[in-house]
C-alpha cells in the first residue's frame, strides 16, 4: 500500500481537537481495520513516512502503533515492518500446539513464563489424569505470544511420568513431550464463552469483561493414559476455531 492511498483512507489529524493526536490516528486506524479499507495483512507504511504524511513525531506514531499492537490488531514482524493482524484459525481436527499452529501461519510464536513448577496432583487433577493422590506432576503458566502481540493465556498440568524436569519445556510443551515419547496422539477438548476477570484481562492487555475463549484440554498418550490438562484462555478478538463436519453415511 502505498503512502498516498494509506492517507487518502486515514485522513488528517487535528491538532486543535480534544483528543491527542496518537488517539486521533488509534481511532482512525481501528476504524479503517473493523471496516475493511485496510484487511488481513496488509503492510502499513514506515514509521517515518507516517510522521511525514501527518506531520506529527515518529514518537506519536509509535504510541499510536504500540496501543494497536496490544490490540491484537496490528502486529510487528521483525525486518519486515508493520501490518493488520489477521485472525488466527485453529482447527479441532488436529492435535497440534500453539506453537506449530503459529508457526503454520507464517508467525513468529514466543513465551513468556509466569511460573514453571514441580508438584502433587490435586484431588481434581487426580481424577483427571488418572493419578493416585500425591502423584509428582508439573505445572506450567505462561502468556502464548504470536508476532508480539498476546494470543492466549494458558495452565497446564503435566504428569511427572512424561518429562525429565520442569526445565525440559523450554518453547514448545509438545516438542518436549514428543522428545521423551510421551507426546499425546489424541485429546478431548471443550470450548466456552468467558468474560475476562481483571487479572487475565491485564495479563493478555485487554478490557475486564472483554469476550474470550476458554479451551480445556486432556491429552492422551497411545497406551490410553492421560498426561496432560491445560486450560487455554483465548483473546476473542484474535481467535477463531473451526472445525470440519462430515454426515455419516448412509
Amino acid at each position: 500500500m502505498g503512502v498516498t492511498s494509506f492517507a487518502d483512507i486515514m485522513g488528517t489529524l487535528d491538532a486543535k481537537a480534544p483528543a491527542p493526536l496518537y488517539q486521533q490516528l488509534q481511532r482512525a486506524l481501528r476504524e479503517a481495520i473493523q471496516s475493511n479499507q485496510l484487511g488481513p495483512n496488509d503492510a502499513l507504511p514506515a514509521e517515518r513516512d507516517m510522521a511525514e504524511t501527518f506531520s506529527v513525531s515518529r514518537i506519536t506514531i509509535r504510541k499510536a502503533l504500540d496501543g494497536l499492537v496490544g490490540e491484537g490488531l496490528l502486529t510487528r514482524r521483525q525486518g519486515a515492518g508493520t501490518f493488520v493482524a489477521s485472525r488466527v484459525e485453529k482447527s479441532f481436527s488436529k492435535l497440534s500446539s500453539f506453537t506449530e499452529d503459529m508457526i503454520s501461519r507464517g508467525r513468529v510464536p514466543h513465551s513468556a513464563w509466569l511460573s514453571r513448577s514441580d508438584g502433587s496432583v490435586t484431588p481434581e487433577e487426580s481424577l483427571t489424569l488418572g493419578l493416585s493422590p500425591g502423584s509428582p506432576v508439573y505445572r506450567f503458566n505462561r502468556i502464548r505470544y504470536a508476532d508480539g502481540a498476546p494470543m492466549a493465556l494458558e495452565f497446564s498440568t503435566i504428569a511427572a511420568f512424561a518429562l525429565p524436569s520442569a526445565q525440559a519445556v523450554e518453547t514448545s510443551l509438545y516438542a518436549a513431550l514428543e522428545k521423551s515419547d510421551h507426546r499425546p496422539t489424541r485429546a478431548l477438548q471443550r470450548l466456552r464463552a468467558v468474560l475476562f476477570s481483571a487479572e487475565h484481562a491485564e495479563t493478555l492487555g485487554v478490557t475486564v469483561g472483554d469476550a474470550g475463549l476458554l479451551i480445556e484440554r486432556r491429552g492422551f498418550l497411545k497406551d490410553g493414559r492421560a498426561v496432560e490438562v491445560t486450560q487455554s484462555y483465548y483473546r476473542g478478538d484474535a481467535y477463531d476455531f473451526v472445525a470440519e463436519l462430515n454426515s455419516l453415511p448412509e
